[in-house]
């Protein structure tokens, strides 16, 4: 059998609770439904992170992202920044052969040719290197070449028309193609007249643009299956759909995002079930069986060797990465791939005592958010709202200092055993003090490992 595809699809802040099949079809996703069908759902999947930049550079080099240099999503500092020292999956498979393309998100650098993704293994680039685009008046990068967009064009439908070019142009060889939706992240906006079709059934008029926001790239997806099938490497192709992480919640320009998330607690920015379990479906004809799901525990790290193995590329020896092999897991040959992982994340520099999480087995032990670590200055957030916006205005990141933090005690750890409460409702801490001492140990080694301090 010839190398398969691989198209690893990514979402932008969407949860378990967007999906038509999951959440009794208030909204539509028609060619998610049917890949759940036909595919392996992996039903305790995590990102890496609980926001974007971070969980995609662990993705892309099977590494926790305290590792690679991209800690936060403040690209004007450049705490996005994947180092240029880091290899990504794009640079094993284009050196293997593939042709490789990234259409849509970076979030792993900007403002500096050396950070963009032609330089970081992807042969072709139709997106965007920061954290979010407008869905209309957006500004595009070609290749290089820098373009606009106006109010008749949605910014979705360039990305779904621009995957199907790809697969078109390079269907006679195996190719690795990352489409990073920004759907359905902010700033909301979608046509008016699926949106309209919310509003009538009672939804806010935030959770309507949310609902045809993530229906106009179920479309755009439902496109790209009937291509490849049309061309005939349908089953030979590795189709992966997931979410950097999970849906955002709060309010946004006066628009709410809250909506159903499934019954998880917490959504995008914390370390709850919410913020790092992400779907994670997979499909590949001639290689897995479909119509299966798997409570195994998944990672994002663990796609880097995963996706390497399937398509019989050799892992550089010299790479020293954090994800396993989760191969047999997907061929239903294992009982379990359960190694501890963990997750940490703040604005700046990392605390290590601020929403952090480790899971060994079933059971996770939760560190709260701490508020004053989760503070962005206004400065700050004007200038990367700015660099978004209008990077053709800035040669360089910010370089001042950043200032410091006066952070408190943290709040005393959670405990949960997410076999038996997938929901975090009930926290054993006080039950289980051995247990959670031990966490707390395993948790800071892991922190002191992965940053050095």
């Amino acid at each position: 059998m010839s190398k398969p595809n691989i198209i690893l699809i990514i979402a932008d802040d969407m949860g378990y609770g967007d999906f038509g099949i999951f959440n009794d079809q208030i909204s539509c996703t028609p060619a998610l439904d049917a890949l759940v069908d036909e595919g392996i759902v992996l039903t305790q999947h995590y990102s890496a992170a609980p926001v974007c930049a971070p969980a995609r550079a662990a993705l892309m080099t099977g590494r926790y992202a305290q590792r690679t240099g991209s800690i936060d999503t403040l690209e004007a500092r450049g705490l996005d920044r994947l180092r240029l020292d880091e290899t990504t999956m794009a640079d094993v498979l284009g050196g293997a052969g593939y042709a490789t393309g990234l259409i849509g998100k970076w979030h792993n650098g900007a403002l500096d040719r050396r950070f963009h993704p032609r330089s970081r293994g992807f042969q072709e680039f139709v997106g965007f290197q920061g954290g979010w685009n407008p869905y209309y008046r957006y500004r595009l990068d070609r290749n290089g070449a820098i373009e606009y967009g106006e109010k008749d064009r949605y910014l979705t439908d360039v990305f779904s028309d621009a995957a199907i070019d790809f697969i078109e142009r390079h269907q006679g060889a195996p190719f690795f193609l990352q489409l990073a939706y920004n759907a359905p992240h902010f700033p909301l906006e979608a046509p008016d007249d699926i949106a309209r079709k919310y509003v009538e059934k009672g939804f806010s008029l935030g959770v309507s643009l949310l609902y045809a926001m993530i229906e106009v790239m179920d479309a755009g997806i439902g496109r790209i299956n009937e291509k490849l099938g049309a061309l005939g490497i349908a089953d030979n192709t590795i189709l992966i759909f997931t979410s950097d992480n999970g849906p955002a919640l709060g309010d946004w320009n006066g628009f709410s995002q809250r909506r159903f998330n499934y019954g998880f607690n917490g959504g995008k920015g914390n370390t709850y079930e919410g913020g790092i379990r992400v779907p994670l479906i997979m499909r590949w004809a001639d290689g897995l069986d479909g119509g299966r799901r798997s409570s195994d525990m998944t990672h994002f790290t663990d796609w880097f060797p995963t996706l390497l193995n399937l398509a019989g590329v050799d892992m550089p020896a010299e790479l020293a990465i954090d994800g396993v092999d989760v191969t047999p897991v997907l061929r239903g040959e294992s009982g379990g791939v359960y190694p501890q992982r963990f997750w940490q994340w703040n604005r700046y520099a990392p605390v290590s005592a601020c929403n952090a999480a480790m899971r060994d087995g079933d059971w996770k032990l939760l560190r709260p958010l701490i508020k004053e670590a989760m503070e962005v200055r206004p400065q700050d957030t004007a200038h990367d709202h700015a660099v978004k916006y209008a990077p053709e205005n800035y040669v360089d990141i910010a370089r001042e200092p950043e200032v410091s933090q006066s952070i408190p005690d943290p709040p005393p750890a959670l405990l949960f055993n997410i076999a038996d409460d997938p929901f975090e409702r009930n926290d054993l801490a006080a039950r289980h003090p051995r247990k959670v001492a031990a966490m707390e140990a395993a948790l800071e080694r892991w922190f002191v490992d992965v940053t050095g301090l």
